[in-house]
């Protein structure tokens, strides 16, 4: 990725997390609930609902739900924008995968589950050296692609606390892996409350800062999520 492609890709950002069904519309995470019709009820003609579904980690059972989407939220009259740092090419690091022999599912904490873990499926390893240091990291399939959730120094302080997301690219035929840290971004729950966000595992949490990708999501009027 170039300069340029960089600011393209920050610019794609903007419109996917202030888009109708964005990271900043989502108001609501309604479980017990499957019914869209009853769910608009009395909502404003801005509003729209999805349904989804998990694992219960309590009684093990499937658990649908609702979800509230509204493209006038308050969270998108208040955005001004995500601050990131500026592109720096020494962050693409370049990976080596390795996929296991078979399903392999590995424990995530998420943000709401109250230090209770979910299995994820992670069909390979990436191994990489980043300043220095040698790192397997576990990136999970999310609908076909690798997803990487990590942690460094800089959460908290200058990014996100709870870590930040980074998409594998793999070259095909090849065990080959680009990871281009300045396309790191900040998970969902960063823009909305009602998101229930993977947490970076032991293994994915790097030694050195990564000054590279997205740091955190501005606000006016000291709105916060």
């Amino acid at each position: 990725m170039t300069a340029n492609d960089y600011d393209a890709w920050r610019e794609s950002r903007l419109r996917k997390v202030t888009g109708p069904q964005g990271n900043l519309a989502l108001t609501e995470t309604r479980w017990g609930a499957d019914d869209p019709a009853a769910a608009l009820a009395g909502q404003p003609a801005t509003v729209t609902v999805t349904t989804l579904s998990r694992i219960d980690l309590l009684s093990g059972l499937e658990q649908h739900g609702v979800r509230l989407w509204d493209a006038d939220s308050p969270a998108i009259r208040h955005f001004k924008g995500i601050d990131t740092f500026p592109y720096d090419p020494s962050w693409v690091v370049e990976a080596r995968y390795t996929e296991v022999s078979e399903d392999r599912g590995v424990p995530f904490e998420h943000q709401r589950d109250e230090g209770r873990t979910r299995e994820l499926p992670v069909p390979g390893d990436l191994h990489v050296t980043i300043a220095g240091s040698e790192y397997t990291l576990h990136a999970f399939d999310d609908d076909g692609t690798l997803l990487l959730v990590f942690g460094d120094p800089t959460n908290g302080k200058t990014t996100y606390g709870a870590g930040r997301f980074l998409f594998v690219e793999r070259e095909p035929g090849t065990d080959r892996v680009l990871l281009d840290f300045n396309r790191a971004f900040v998970p969902p729950c960063g823009f909305s409350a009602a998101y229930n966000c993977p947490l970076p595992p032991a293994q994915n949490r790097l030694a050195v800062p990564v000054e590279a990708g997205e740091k955190r999501p501005l606000f006016t009027d000291d709105f916060t999520i």
